[in-house]
């Protein structure tokens, strides 16, 4: 290759800030006014002299001082995305509008729009709900369903509810904050899976205690589940429901390891490990292996708490896998009292890029095969069903309850109004908003008692807007609402309701035979009670490429 003589142009500022550092350094002996030009000449040539000897950033070594602007933009993108390119109603993962609507009813300021809809009603997509020519009044928003009838402490439920997010992934002023509201409000906060932490009991609020494979707040030193320490928390009065975590939706099927330098006093004692020490969840769960195994488990512990409400949350992965819970179910008698239904969608958890946006599948689909399976095997009204998945307002929790759900949970909404900006630094510990940080320098900056009441109002204003819907709608209550409520653009010249659109089982249809839906009529024979693991027909599949 011919080698080149004459000076690169894309050197020329690394050039003229050595030769500037040059001509100002003796200039500033005799000139007093001179003294700081020097020392941006000499900052700038110190910059461009470490980019060229550096051999990490080949575009550094070719471009000296220039290459920074780059990484600096870069480093800004989202935000310069986030607040001057995107439009206020695209979704990268929550819209502008999504956001401002949470931050107005948090604040209780005004959250109407003039003008008229900035949403694009004639493209495939678009969704409605109708409305009634007979609209009701109702005399209030605390709309409940009661979780667990056949328990001895059943729970009355707000509809909206705080996901899970734990003290941890959490700084400690936003699970107080979190806690406080959902007290002042009356609705429960889910601890996550890293268990009952002092800022979730300090406040009183309503708690659901989620269980995931570290069996966090409830185990023996080697990882295993320990009952003793299981009773001592399960059976305290803020304890209303006890939630087991197959999997979440942010990174299903994936367990994680909390590096010790992030296992504080406060981690550690919440979490029942060790100060200063890794910490594994593992991506399955010790205590069982077997879709009946499992549910003895939970009526373990169902017992152990005292009679207390005790469910599963899932994403849904392999449907042969739910099929095999379901089938355990009816063979054993056994049932949990709720099901959770996480989203693939992702949520507050930091995951692999892969996770986030390609496993697992999404709300809408995963709510409607865990609503199906129940119905066709006549469960339904014997299991509860929550769902989460980018839940921010009314029309959501309308239209997540329109597809089988009896309640919403939703953790991204509750930490915008506490100021979350998406500014999608959790997994950093740098949040600028103090929300997802264990740096007490910026969560300890995030006020309770401000946060706490925007907690409270976003909820109270939130299922304001519910009851609105509900009224207009000619309805009484959000349990009313069905497939038939809900409509969506298909084509430019078609529209369909979801009852039109989607499949819905008939009672009793599993039971009887075929389905003509080929998830079921597929894979639901082939599912056995005793164990997780794939039916003989997908075995044969994946030992050849031959298919």
């Amino acid at each position: 290759m011919e080698k080149t003589t004459t000076f690169p142009l894309r050197y020329t500022t690394y050039a003229l800030s050595i030769a500037g550092l040059l001509i100002t350094a003796p200039l500033s002996i005799f000139l007093e006014r001179w003294y700081l030009l020097p020392v941006i000449f000499g900052a700038l040539t110190a910059i461009g002299t470490w980019d060229m000897v550096q051999r990490r950033h080949t575009v550094s070594r070719n471009y000296p001082i220039l290459a920074n602007f780059r990484y600096i933009l870069e480093s800004i993108g989202p935000e310069i995305r986030q607040y001057f390119i995107q439009s206020d109603t695209e979704e990268r993962p929550f819209s502008r509008e999504q956001r401002s609507i949470v931050y107005q009813r948090a604040k209780n300021v005004l959250d109407k729009r003039p003008f008229g809809s900035q949403l694009s009603m004639y493209e495939p997509g678009y969704e409605w709900m109708n409305h009634s020519l007979n609209p009701t009044r109702l005399d209030g928003s605390d709309f409940r369903i009661l979780i667990g009838k056949q328990c001895d402490k059943p729970y009355s439920a707000s509809v909206f509810n705080i996901s899970a997010m734990s003290f941890g992934s959490l700084s400690a002023n936003a699970i107080l904050s979190l806690n406080t509201g959902a007290r002042m409000g009356h609705f429960y906060h889910d601890t996550g899976e890293g268990s009952i932490s002092r800022y979730h009991r300090e406040p009183g609020g309503d708690l659901v205690w989620e269980i995931g494979s570290g069996y966090f707040g409830c185990r023996h030193p080697d990882g295993t589940f320990n009952e003793d320490m299981f009773v001592k928390n399960a059976t305290l009065d803020q304890v209303k429901m006890i939630e087991l975590k197959l999997s979440q939706g942010a990174k299903p099927g994936h367990g994680g390891i909390l590096p010790g330098a992030k296992v504080t006093p406060e981690i550690a004692e919440a979490r029942g490990v060790p100060v200063g020490e890794d910490v594994v969840s593992p991506a399955k769960h010790s205590a069982f292996s077997t879709p009946i195994e499992m549910l003895e488990f939970i009526e373990r512990l169902r017992i152990l708490s005292g009679g207390k409400p005790v469910g599963f949350k899932l994403a849904i992965g392999h449907p042969w896998e739910w099929f095999a819970i379901v089938k355990a179910m009816l063979e054993t008698g056994r049932r949990p009292d709720f099901i959770v239904v996480d989203g693939g969608e992702g949520g507050t958890g930091a995951a692999p890029l892969e996770f986030i946006n390609r496993l697992g599948m999404p709300m809408k689909e995963a709510l409607l095969l865990v609503h199906n399976t129940l119905v066709g095997t006549n469960l339904r009204e014997d299991i509860a069903i929550g769902a989460a998945g980018k839940i921010t307002s009314a029309f959501n929790i309308a239209r997540t309850l329109a597809l089988g759900a009896d309640w919403c949970n939703a953790a991204r909404g509750y930490m915008f109004s506490l100021g979350c900006i998406q500014a999608q630094n959790c997994h950093t510990g740098r949040c600028p908003s103090g929300v997802a940080t264990q740096d007490p320098r910026r969560g300890n900056k995030l006020d309770v008692a401000d946060k706490s009441r925007r907690v409270y109002n976003y909820h109270k204003n939130t299922l304001d807007a519910l009851q609105n819907l509900l009224e207009a709608s000619g309805l009484n209550h959000p349990s009313e609402l069905g497939p038939e409520h809900i409509i969506q653009r298909t084509s430019k010249s078609e529209v369909h309701s979801y009852m039109d659109m989607l499949p819905f089982l008939e009672p009793g249809a599993l039971l009887k035979g075929k389905t003509g839906l080929g998830v079921f009529d597929k894979y639901w024979p082939e599912a056995q009670p005793d164990t997780f693991g794939p039916p003989e027909m997908i075995i044969k599949l994946r030992e050849t490429k031959l298919h």
